[in-house]
């Protein structure tokens, strides 16, 4: 483990692989807070530090004395169930490696073992609804951006070993114009050896459904609308619905950003228009870092009566 100044580089040692891992330390951390995990894509070069530099999580999370955990991939992925990533083919175990870290950082920070946070975009994103699934007992909320919910782990979720044993609060953020995970859910874009399509993921609606019945929340969401503004570059329209009422005072929020693209919202403008054409645009009226604050904010106090 080496430290520097509010960063601290860590190696964890599963199985076979030595994991590392980048951790913000906020220099007035809370007692007994939660732990930030922050899940990057897949991608070659993609790694925890890159997620840190894109997403600003550090910013909200350090004014609330949250530490926030920046895990690399195996080989930029990570194995999050659908089959189609180089950790899923290698048969990497993300759950105990990123399980480890909830551990490790309770034991060295005095962390909430049973309060951390999940938040990823891509690949990312489906492994935190993975990892909320496996180890819900210490995931009290996680955000997923741009990555719906696995078909292979939503089946029937007892069936498929999966089933979780407490609520997780869900905050679940789409654009409508994503060209690499579409609202309407679908197949990965990574094909199988023989061309056969693979890794179906659910569309946004049956992801939000499938949360909004393990929490057991209302049926009926409160929505409102913000309007896109033309006169503004990156002002998309938004459309959120929140559900509430769910076990330990759980929820569900599902927020549409409407031309949006494959992006984290809040993050740089993407100015190079062959860029914009291979992930879309990027919200500038949403900050994605400080929403997913906001939201874990108050579920995670109530980790303890989410059973």
């Amino acid at each position: 483990m080496t430290t520097s100044d509010n960063l601290v580089a860590g190696t964890l040692r599963i199985g076979d692989l030595e994991r590392t891992f980048t951790l913000s330390v906020p220099a007035a951390m809370g007692s007994g807070a939660p732990l930030v995990i922050a899940l990057h894509g897949n991608s070659q070069d993609a790694s925890g530090a890159m997620m840190r530099a894109w997403t600003g999580l550090d910013r909200p999370a350090g004014e609330r004395g949250i530490p926030v955990a920046y895990p690399d991939g195996y080989r930029g992925g990570w194995a999050d169930g659908r089959g189609v990533t180089a950790a899923d083919a290698d048969g990497v175990d993300d759950v105990a490696f990123l399980s480890a870290l909830i551990d490790w950082s309770a034991k060295r920070l005095g962390t909430r073992a049973d309060h951390s946070i999940v938040a990823g975009i891509s690949n990312g994103a489906i492994m935190a609804h993975r990892i909320a699934l496996r180890v819900s007992d210490r995931v009290a909320a996680f955000a997923a951006v741009a990555g719906a919910l696995p078909a292979a782990l939503a089946g029937g979720l007892a069936s498929a070993g999966v089933e979780p044993t407490h609520a997780v609060s869900a905050l679940l953020i789409n654009g409508t114009a994503d060209p690499l995970v579409s609202l309407d859910g679908g197949y990965s874009r990574h094909r199988g050896p023989n061309g056969e399509l693979r890794g179906r993921v659910l569309s946004q609606h049956e992801t939000t459904e499938r949360w909004r019945a393990v929490n057991q929340c209302g049926a009926e969401p409160e929505t409102s609308h913000a309007p896109e503004d033309p006169d503004r570059p990156g002002w998309l329209g938004l459309t959120r619905r929140t559900f509430t009422g769910g076990i330990g005072g759980t929820k569900v929020i599902e927020v549409t950003v409407h031309g949006g693209g494959h992006t984290w919202p809040g993050s740089a403008p993407i100015t190079d228009p062959q860029m914009v054409a291979m992930v879309g645009q990027v919200a500038q009226n949403l900050d994605a870092a400080a929403e997913i604050l906001r939201f874990a904010d108050p579920l995670a106090d109530a980790a303890a009566r989410r059973r």
